[in-house]
C-alpha cells in the first residue's frame, strides 16, 4: 500500500556503511510492500488468533505460562534478526507469526485475567502506538518503513507492530462484542475498511505512511474473524474446522509463500543510498 520513488541501487563494491559524501549505504532490513506482503500480513494475523486459542487450550500452562513461553521465543527470534545485515525471509515472517500471537496474549491477559475492559485496553494501545510513532519521528524523522536500515528504525519498528497486533485485537474484540456481527460479516466489515484505506491512498492521495499502518492494525481483526469462522464450532457461527486444522492449514500456506520468496527474492528491496534525514 506505500509507494515511494525508488532511489538509485549500489553496485556490490558500494556496499558500505557511508560513502564519501557520508550518506549511509544500507539494506532495507524489512520486505517491500507486495500483495505477498498483505496476505502473508493477514495469514500471520490469523494464526496468532487460532495458535493463542490453540495453547491456551491444550498446553496446560495457563494464560499467562502461554503468554511467558511465547515472549520467550519471539526474543530469540527478535535477535537473530536484528543480527541479521539483511532482509531474511524467513527469520522476518517467523518474528511477525510469534508476535502477532504475542499481542493476542497481551490483550487476553489483560482483559481475560485482569479484568480490564475492552474500551480501556483499545484507548491504552492506541495511545501507546501513538507515543511510539511520535518517538520515532521525533528520532528519526521519519515511518517510512522503506528505510529499516539502523538498529533505531528496526526497535520502532518492531515496537509498532506489536502494539498494532494488540490494539487490532482490543478493537476488533470491542467491535464484535459491541455489533454482535458475527464472524464472516465482520471479516467483510474489515476488509471494506480496508479497501477504503486503499482507495483513499491510491485514488485521493492519503499520505502512504499512514495509510500503511491504518491497514496494518485492520488486518488483524480482519485475520482474526476469518481465523475465529473457520475454527469455531457451527453452533457458534463458525465452520467447526478446529484451531489445529486451521492453525496447521495457515502455517502450510504460510511456510510455501516464504520459501517462494526466499527462493525468487520478489520482495527483496534494493539497497539504497540514504541520506539523513531519512
Amino acid at each position: 500500500m506505500t509507494h515511494e520513488t525508488s532511489q538509485m541501487p549500489l553496485p556490490p563494491a558500494a556496499r558500505s556503511s557511508e560513502d564519501s559524501s557520508g550518506r549511509r549505504l544500507g539494506w532495507n532490513k524489512v520486505p517491500e510492500v507486495t500483495v505477498y506482503f498483505w496476505i502473508i500480513k493477514v495469514l500471520c494475523t490469523t494464526v496468532g488468533e487460532t495458535a493463542a486459542d490453540l495453547l491456551n487450550e491444550k498446553a496446560g500452562l495457563g494464560l499467562t505460562g502461554v503468554s511467558l513461553l511465547m515472549s520467550g521465543l519471539l526474543a530469540v527470534v527478535l535477535v537473530f534478526q536484528f543480527r541479521a545485515k539483511t532482509y531474511r525471509a524467513g527469520v522476518y515472517w517467523l518474528a511477525v507469526a510469534l508476535i502477532s500471537v504475542v499481542g493476542t496474549l497481551v490483550s487476553d491477559n489483560l482483559t481475560d485475567n485482569m479484568g480490564v475492559p475492552l474500551e480501556t485496553t483499545t484507548t491504552v494501545f492506541a495511545v501507546i502506538l501513538a507515543i511510539v510513532f511520535v518517538l520515532w519521528y521525533r528520532r528519526e524523522r521519519t515511518l517510512s518503513i522503506h528505510h529499516i536500515d539502523t538498529t533505531s528504525r528496526e526497535s520502532f519498528y518492531w515496537l509498532a507492530v506489536l502494539f498494532t497486533f494488540a490494539l487490532g485485537t482490543s478493537a476488533g474484540d470491542l467491535l464484535s462484542e459491541r455489533m454482535d456481527l458475527g464472524y464472516w460479516l465482520s471479516a467483510v466489515l474489515f476488509g471494506l475498511a480496508i479497501a477504503a484505506v486503499a482507495l483513499a491512498h491510491f485514488k485521493l492521495g492519503v499520505d502512504a505512511v499512514w495509510s500503511f499502518w491504518i491497514a496494518y492494525v485492520l488486518t488483524r481483526p480482519l485475520g482474526a474473524s476469518i481465523g475465529d469462522y473457520l475454527s469455531q464450532p457451527t453452533s457458534d457461527g463458525g465452520l467447526g474446522l478446529g484451531t489445529v486444522i486451521t492453525s496447521v492449514l495457515f502455517l502450510a500456506v504460510i511456510l510455501g509463500l516464504v520459501v517462494y520468496l526466499s527462493v525468487t527474492r520478489k520482495d527483496v528491496a534494493q539497497p539504497q543510498r540514504v541520506g539523513y534525514p531519512a
